[in-house]
């Protein structure tokens, strides 16, 4: 972790390991919690492997819906790790995105009241890192990680 380039959230969800990564990669799941309510998100490709593709879209109305992350998947260690990035789309193709170009480290690993969630976010710059805090970096991905928790004890309560 280097401070000048990478930003950080970590959290307890209250569900085991299996249940938070099901709800990283099953697309139903991931639509209910990846984009901050009351927005709403539509998964069009979630291939979690290596190589994959991760493209979202996002509506605010419900019914125009507009892109809002076109990236790959690198690493994807089953019930440990995901790692995208938004640098390389979804066709393998070199991005320039919006706002700033990150590659993000998900981690998962077993704590006593459930899993222990850790992201990392990576910058090419100081200034890239920056401009992503100043955006709010932490509320914005602060709320998603709330409402993955709430989606993941939801469904181990059952």
């Amino acid at each position: 972790m280097n401070p000048d380039l990478d930003l950080t959230l970590e959290r307890v969800i209250r569900a085991p390991r299996a249940v938070v990564w099901n709800a990283w990669t099953d697309p139903s799941l991931l639509a209910k919690w990846w984009i901050p309510a009351p927005a709403l998100c539509r998964v069009d490709r979630l291939d979690v492997r290596p190589g994959g593709a991760f493209v979202t879209l996002m509506s605010e109305d419900g019914v125009e819906f507009v892109p809002q992350v076109n990236a790959s998947f690198l690493v994807v260690d089953e019930l440990e790790r995901i790692v995208f990035t938004n640098a390389i789309d979804g066709d393998w193709r070199p991005a320039n995105p919006a706002p700033v170009p990150m590659t993000a480290e998900i981690t998962l690993n077993d704590h006593p009241d459930g899993t222990d969630y850790r992201i990392i976010v990576r910058h090419g710059d100081p200034a890239a890192c920056a401009r992503h805090a100043e955006l709010g970096f932490a509320d914005g991905w602060g709320t998603v990680t709330k409402q993955l928790a709430g989606v993941a004890e939801s469904r181990a309560a059952r």
